[in-house]
């Protein structure tokens, strides 16, 4: 492991602990160069499938593009980031258990939609906007009118027990 801060590649592994989910391993490092600390995480690299994009060009699975998708999409809106990892993670989980060694890049897309729906109205019609590339005003007026709608009637349901 390289030292963010020297580059060297000598340092000792100071504490160690098991992720709050139990998927990764955070590693408290200390650089026997510059004697400075720092964390490192390990994740186990599971297998993924890989992307179909619209063009028909493949590229893997980057959840790390979910990440920035989801963060744009919700940028200035009460929506922290453990809320967005969690919605990330899920969405990896779910392509990772299907098994599937192609997934069309609209399957990555919908999924952040339904999740971005039940997370927040604007940061679902901000994604929607770019996902969904609207031609004209109209078609962004007809979504918001849809969300609107469907967000009337969950009102009028009431809680769900």
């Amino acid at each position: 492991m390289k030292c963010p801060y020297c580059r060297s590649l000598e340092n000792k592994v100071i504490d160690s602990r098991l992720s709050k989910e139990g998927d990764s391993i955070r590693r408290r490092r200390e650089c026997l160069s510059c004697q400075r600390r720092f964390t490192t995480y390990e994740r186990v690299e599971d297998i993924l499938p890989m992307v179909i994009k619209r063009d028909g060009s493949r590229e893997p699975f980057d959840r790390n593009k979910i990440m920035i998708g989801l963060k744009k999409a919700c940028e200035k809106r009460p929506i922290s980031i453990e809320v967005l990892e969690e919605v990330t993670s899920s969405i990896e989980r779910h392509f990772q258990d299907l098994g599937e060694k192609e997934i069309p890049s609209s399957a990555i897309g919908e999924m952040v939609m339904k999740a971005l729906y039940r997370l927040d109205d604007v940061a679902y019609v901000r994604f929607a906007s770019v996902y969904r590339q609207f031609k004209d005003i109209t078609q962004f007026i007809e979504e918001v009118k849809e969300l609107l709608a469907n967000s009337q009637r969950r009102s009028q349901e009431g809680p769900k027990e």
